[in-house]
């Protein structure tokens, strides 16, 4: 597949579940992606909601739909994104990252899909027609490490395989207000984290803790961060970097999503 051809990378603040169910700025912009984005042959999805030891990607033909939440309305459980998935892509991808992880990479049967990825891929792809796999989060990694795994994804992307990972640059919801339009610090890291993806000054995303008080407020913990690692280190040379849902919602989550390359 030549570079005209080339998959864009994705990632998109996720938020909550219920946007499988709404219709609000971020969704239409969700959908207008499935319209805009060339179709790829298959999905990589990287969520921030399958942690595990060690590395691993889902490789059955049929992943099912996983219900990872709780408290929310009956239509949101009784959703299902059936869409097939690739064995042998799943092969793939564990050919590429084993020698960059410390163990072989599991071919995994048991996982499917979480809310974090299908949540986002029933607004971009409501058909489920495209074979998707998942990535899990080895969270014995550090911050760098992750990024180094996404460099290696970045193949795929000449492929026809699209990456698509979700989590959130800030995620605190011990600290949630239905009130708030964002506490003061969300913006500040998330204003920083901005700038630094802009200005192509990936070392800092790496070492966001390095933002000191803001960085333990907005990533309390790592899960919701990590997935943007992949995306960064999936960047070929200069691409363009399009920022979109840039927003903070419920004072202390940030939807602010980026595709890199062109769509």
């Amino acid at each position: 597949m030549n570079s005209s051809k080339r998959m864009p990378v994705l990632f998109i603040g996720h938020g909550s579940p219920m946007n499988a169910l709404e219709d609000n700025a971020c969704t239409r912009v969700w959908e207008n992606l499935g319209l805009s984005l060339p179709r790829p042959k298959a999905i990589l999805a990287i969520s921030a909601h399958w942690l595990t030891d060690g590395t691993a990607v889902t490789a059955m033909s049929k992943p099912k739909t996983i219900h990872d939440f709780g408290g929310f309305p009956q239509a949101l459980f009784d959703m299902r994104y059936p869409a097939p998935g690739d064995p042998d892509l799943a092969a793939r991808i564990a050919e590429l990252l084993t020698p960059f992880t410390d163990a072989p990479v599991q071919l995994d049967q048991d996982w499917g899909l979480d809310h974090g990825s299908w949540s986002v891929l029933a607004k971009i792809y409501p058909d489920a027609s495209i074979p998707v796999l998942q990535l899990s989060l080895d969270m014995r990694l550090s911050a760098a490490a992750h990024f180094a795994l996404g460099q290696r994804l970045s193949a795929l992307r000449d492929e026809g395989v699209l990456i698509i990972a979700s989590g959130n640059v800030v995620h605190n919801l011990r600290q949630l207000d239905m009130r708030s339009t964002g506490y003061d610090w969300a913006h500040r890291f998330n204003d920083a984290i901005r700038e630094a993806i802009l200005a192509g000054q990936f070392e800092q995303v790496i070492d966001y803790t390095a933002f000191g008080a803001d960085a333990t407020l907005a990533v309390p913990t790592s899960e919701h961060f990590l997935p943007l690692l992949y995306v960064l280190g999936a960047r070929i040379e200069a691409e363009p970097i399009q920022i979109f849902c840039d927003q903070i919602e419920l004072g202390s989550i940030s939807m602010l999503s980026l595709m890199l390359g062109e769509g």
